[in-house]
Formats: C-alpha cells, structure tokens, sequence
C-alpha cells in the first residue's frame, strides 16, 4: 500500500499508462493481478467435495442470511450514522456493502485455515447472487429504503451486463482454470503429486498477485487518498466497525451451529470480505472517477486489507482457544 501510493504521487502520467486498456471497467495491469491471486487458490480446491459442502444447509443459509440479508442492511445502517452529511461517501460505503466478495476472501480463508472447498461453493454462490440481485439491492437501499424512512435518496443505474461480466472474467475465468489444472494434473500424475510437487510450488503466486494488485489499486489512486485524509478517516471509521462485527457476527454463529473451525471461518470471512473491484467499477460508471462515490470504494481495500490480516490472525488464535482439537484440524 505504501510502495503504491508514493508510485501514484510520484510517477507523472501513471494513472493514465493504467488505465489505457481495460478489461471489464477494471485497469488490465489489476485484472491480470486478480486472475494471477484467483488462480492458484482455485486449483487448491478439491470439486469432488462439492457436493459435500452443498448438503451442509446450515453453513449455506447461514451465509446467505449474512450476506445478503445481514451485512448489507448493516452498511446501510453504519453509512447514515457516520456520514450522514456526505451523501457521496454514504452512497459509495451503501455500494461496497453490496458488493459481496468473491476475490481475496479466498486468500484470507487460506491463510486462516478455512474450509476451501466450502470457501470456493460460497464465493460461487456469492456471485450468482451478485448478478441477479446487485441491481435490485442497490434501488432498495439507495431509493425504496430511504423513501420509507423519510431520508434523502440516491439515483444509481446500475448495469446488469457491466456486473455479469465482472463476475465472469474474475472469478469464471480463474475458476475454470483451476479446475481443468485439478483435473487434468490428476489425471496425469495423480492427487499425490498434484498436491505434494505441483501446488507448493505454485500456492506462493497467489500471494504475489495479491501484493501486486494491492499495489496498482493504491497507485492509480494515491493521489487522491493524500490528497483528503480526513475524508478518508471518516470512510475508514465505518468499515473498521463493519469488518469486526460481521467477522465476528459469523465466527460466533458458526461456533454456535457447531460448524468446526474449518468452515466457521470460511463463514465468517465470505461474510466480512467485500468486492471492492466491483465497487469501485460500479462507481465509476454510475457516477464518474473523481466522484466521492469512487473514493469511498478505494478507501475500501485500504482499510480491509490490514483489518483483514489481523481478523486471520484472530481466527487463528480462536481456534486454539474456542474450538476443539478434534474440529479444528484442517
């Protein structure tokens, strides 16, 4: 983050090198960070288990509950208590909170010790989600809600297709990709090989498209978190309070529906991370780059990555203190 912001203040012209090709409304030097930080993950994933994790009910209703019900009213409510005299910022927190995550909650959910296999069937679920009900989310909570509640509203189109081929390129694409490596590296060679020889030697790129995305996001927008820090404290206040409670909302849910550990943190994680990729596109898009909207889905990742780092380490001091050894084995 840091490496990223003195790039974004110190580089004449590099905003504009970024951001000359696309793909999806995403810078392509970005896009191809996120496919090189899926990729990896997703071959890890073990698709036989699939059907496994599907048969769990009460890991998917409680995690659709969360997300889609749960966390996003959650956002409402934080946005109109911290900003309710910045109706840009408000706007972009009430975006990113309907955006569900279906990228790095992987990389976390991994560093953690989380179910895989059930982490890659919600991330799946999530996004299936996040085409069909973005649009229709983001009118009730901008428009509807408001309006019933006597508060000023907010006009946002929405593009279906814009939201569909985000979730196609950056999670179908790596997903695909992961599971023709599975399937055809065991074929090959075997399950002994693929996971022994061939994935730790390509795990560690998951981490390096991590840091490099992190990277690129924070040098196309340096200039603009530098250049209001406060606005950025007053964007950065809420979402420290959304990522505690919602990780610790389904830490403690999970715990208490005796999911083992594994998927406890899987649940709590797909619940707290958000994907602010597709935020931040949203909010170009709908509003334009400049606007508070786009900023507030910037300050996003800056404020999740270290409050997402430390929840990893939280999940992994909970498991030897709350959960047994017997549930707690991965």
């Amino acid at each position: 983050m840091a490496v990223g912001l003195l790039l974004g203040n110190l580089v004449p012209g590099l905003n504009t090198a970024l951001e000359a090709v696309q793909v999806g409304e995403v810078s392509l030097p970005i896009a191809v960070g996120l496919l090189v930080m899926m990729y990896p993950v997703l071959a890890k994933v073990r698709y036989d288990q699939a059907g496994r994790v599907l048969a769990d009910r009460k890991l998917l209703v409680s995690s659709l509950v969360i997300n889609w019900l749960l966390a996003p009213a959650f956002m409402f409510v934080l946005a109109w208590i911290f900003l309710a005299d910045l109706p840009e910022y408000r706007t972009g927190l009430i975006i990113v909170g309907l955006a569900r995550c279906i990228a790095m909650v992987m990389i976390w959910n991994d560093l953690a010790c989380g179910d895989r296999e059930s982490a890659a069937v919600l991330v799946a679920i999530n996004s299936v989600f996040q085409v069909v009900a973005f649009g229709a989310l983001g009118w009730f909570y901008l428009q509807l809600l408001p309006s019933w509640l006597g508060l000023p509203t907010t006009s946002a189109d929405f593009s279906f297709w814009a939201i569909m081929l985000s979730v196609l390129i950056f999670l179908g694409v790596p997903l695909l990709a992961g599971f023709l490596t599975r399937t055809l590296g065991e074929r090959a060679k075997g399950r002994d090989w693929y996971e022994g020889t061939f994935l730790p030697k390509l795990g560690p790129w998951a981490l390096y498209g991590l840091l490099f995305t992190i990277t690129l996001l924070f040098a196309l927008q340096g200039s603009t978190i530098t250049a209001r820090p406060l606005d950025v404290a007053r964007i950065a206040l809420p979402l420290l309070v959304y990522f505690v409670v919602v990780f610790g909302s389904g830490m403690l849910l999970g715990k208490w529906l005796d999911l083992g550990y594994a998927k406890t943190t899987t649940l709590a994680f797909t619940a707290a991370g958000n994907n602010f990729e597709l935020a931040i596109a949203v909010a170009i898009g709908t509003f334009g780059v400049t606007s508070g909207q786009a900023l507030a889905g910037v300050v996003g990742p800056l404020i999740e990555v270290p409050a997402l780092v430390a929840l990893v380490y939280a999940a992994l001091w909970a498991r030897k203190r709350f959960f047994s050894p017997a549930t707690a084995t991965v």
